[in-house]
């Protein structure tokens, strides 16, 4: 039986290999994706202003409702680089997810929703 944070992990690696096949199928290439794809860590900065302010800056950068939105005006607009920008903010919030980084509680930066990082 697989557990919740286990589950979670495999739901994070599905999302993080699905944005990259995804990605690559749709001739993006390597370097805006190496570029770009530690950029919502910067919302971490939200934490000089407390931990309440640094949580819900940091859980709207590590959402998935952001990245679809985008995708979904890249795919309505056929604008590619919304799609490729949503793709490679996807597979940062899967690999999140599968290395065991969760959304925040406002508690501490170390509080998530899948452990205690």
């Amino acid at each position: 039986m697989l557990l919740p944070g286990r589950l979670l992990r495999l739901e994070g690696l599905a999302l993080f290999a699905g944005a990259l096949i995804v990605y690559f199928d749709q001739g993006f290439g390597w370097l805006l994706l190496v570029v770009l794809v530690l950029v919502p860590d910067l919302s971490f900065a939200g934490y000089l202003a407390g931990p309440r302010a640094g949580s819900w800056i940091y859980n709207a950068a590590h959402t998935t409702l952001g990245p679809i939105a985008l995708g979904a005006v890249g795919v309505l607009s056929n604008t590619d680089w919304c799609i490729q920008l949503a793709l490679i903010w996807l597979a940062h919030i899967g690999l999140d997810r599968l290395l065991g980084y969760g959304l925040k509680y406002p508690t501490a930066f170390k509080d998530t929703h899948l452990s205690r990082v």
